[in-house]
């Protein structure tokens, strides 16, 4: 998400960090071109000239045109700008009700609700340690009802059932007393959604609301709709008393508009952002962690925390150990790396949170890709056990059986092997004296990620 958006702002402020002074010209130049950006990333109009406005009248402040560092000084302005836009920080789940605490989900037709419920139903039940279930109101859709069944059954949720021939209120209501008798903590009900907004599903959902009266009602808003997503959250912001919104299908959407401009329509926060088709593809909504990332700066916190939750710490520990024990970084080693990081979502959900990736030169960021990375796992498990713990003894024989065996070239294993050195020195670096600084001094110098190519 955000990647046209992000380019763009990178290069206005490379070139407003240029200057040594900025004059009220520079920055009117630079603002211009900010403009141009949010318009073309689908953010609202009303919302983009409110946003330049607070920027421009900030960034005239003396402060700003005296600092010795003042394109610093005007992306910090710009950053704080897009945390305010974008909610502050981020509001959790109101839980705190007689069990079970409701949560309404509503939104168009496709924008994923269905999908979404099980997703934050995992969320809750893996962090907050809820017991949870789910239901279906959405009578309408074919095999909606079944579609949730079965995702509540994947991901371990109680199914609480419905049929298509009953009222959606009927249901909701009904599930309610359900999830009661059976001491369910949260309770998450799945509406129907249509392919446009009209009166008689506004009073639908309208009479579902009244009958379960939820803690939370969450709009499910596709972020690929633009603007006219944007403009359903104000009809549905209307019609229900809002508690926030959800954005999915983010990992799509290189524009990422509906993020900087729902909550300015709403007044309602984002609280979670849906970043993949995978169960556990739902994240809490950060705003100065997005606008780090728009201002192409990364979001390490965010990192840290997948890294944690996605990695397998016993492994991790295993290999530090080795590599304390002077035992060096193999190709084994190196295949384990690529698996963990492919079950952290790949390449591509790691780029925008990994600071400096703005500065990379023009499309080299586009050839460290997920495939790369596949074909990188199809060469070392080509390799016999030998071959990847001392990978000195692969000569011109043995890389024309690997090549053949994972459908690659020899420049291929070439490649790899080249990338491999690299590695192996960086390790070699952290287990040293003030390893970390060596080892980032070493990612500033020659070695790309895995997967770019050398120069």
């Amino acid at each position: 998400m955000f990647d046209a958006l992000s380019d763009k702002l990178t290069r206005v402020f490379k070139d407003l960090r240029g200057h040594g002074r900025l004059s009220e010209e520079n920055i009117s130049a630079g603002l211009r071109e900010v403009r141009m950006a949010l318009l073309e990333a689908d953010v609202a109009l009303p919302v983009v000239r409110d946003f330049i406005q607070h920027v421009r009248d900030r960034s005239l402040d003396k402060e700003v045109v005296t600092s010795l560092t003042p394109g610093q000084a005007l992306i910090k302005i710009v950053n704080e700008e897009l945390v305010s836009l974008m909610g502050e920080s981020n509001e959790p789940l109101n839980l705190k009700a007689q069990p079970p605490a409701v949560i309404l989900l509503a939104g168009l037709q496709g924008a994923g609700k269905t999908t979404t419920a099980a997703k934050l139903g995992r969320w809750i039940k893996l962090k907050e340690n809820k017991k949870v279930a789910v239901v279906s109101c959405d009578v309408y859709r074919p095999a909606a009802i079944k579609q949730l069944q079965t995702l509540a059954n994947e991901n371990d949720l109680v199914w609480i059932e419905s049929k298509e021939t009953e009222n959606p209120a009927i249901i909701a209501a009904n599930a309610v007393d359900t999830a009661r008798r059976q001491l369910i903590d949260v309770l998450i009900v799945d509406s129907a959604g249509r392919l446009h907004i009209d009166d008689e599903m506004m009073q639908e959902i309208q009479t579902v609301h009244d009958k379960i009266m939820p803690v939370e009602t969450l709009f499910v808003i596709d972020s690929m709709m633009g603007q006219d997503a944007v403009n359903a959250a104000a009809a549905f912001n209307n019609a229900l008393p809002l508690t926030g919104t959800i954005l999915t299908k983010t990992d799509g959407d290189a524009r990422g508009g509906a993020a900087l401009t729902v909550k300015h329509v709403t007044g309602k926060p984002i609280k979670f952002i849906g970043t993949g088709e995978k169960s556990d593809a739902l994240t809490p909504f950060h705003p100065e962690r997005i606008a780090s990332r728009i201002l192409g700066m990364g979001d390490v916190l965010s990192l840290i925390e997948e890294v944690e939750e996605k990695t397998d710490q016993k492994q991790a520990l295993k290999l530090a150990k080795k590599l304390k024990t002077g035992k060096g970084f193999n190709l084994e080693d190196f295949r384990d790396q690529l698996k963990q990081m492919s079950g952290m979502g790949g390449i591509a959900g790691l780029m925008d949170k990994i600071p400096g990736m703005s500065q990379l030169p023009p499309g080299a960021a586009a050839q460290v890709n997920d495939k790369e990375f596949v074909k990188l796992g199809a060469i070392i498990d080509s390799m016999t056990r030998k071959e990847r713990v001392d990978p000195t003894i692969i000569n011109g024989s043995r890389k024309k059986r690997i090549a053949s065996g994972s459908g690659t070239q020899i420049q291929d294993i070439n490649k790899l092997l080249k990338q491999f050195k690299q590695m192996q020195k960086m390790m070699k670096k952290m287990t040293g004296k003030g390893g970390m600084q060596k080892m980032l001094r070493g990612m500033g110098g020659n070695m790309p990620p895995p997967g770019m190519p050398f120069k």
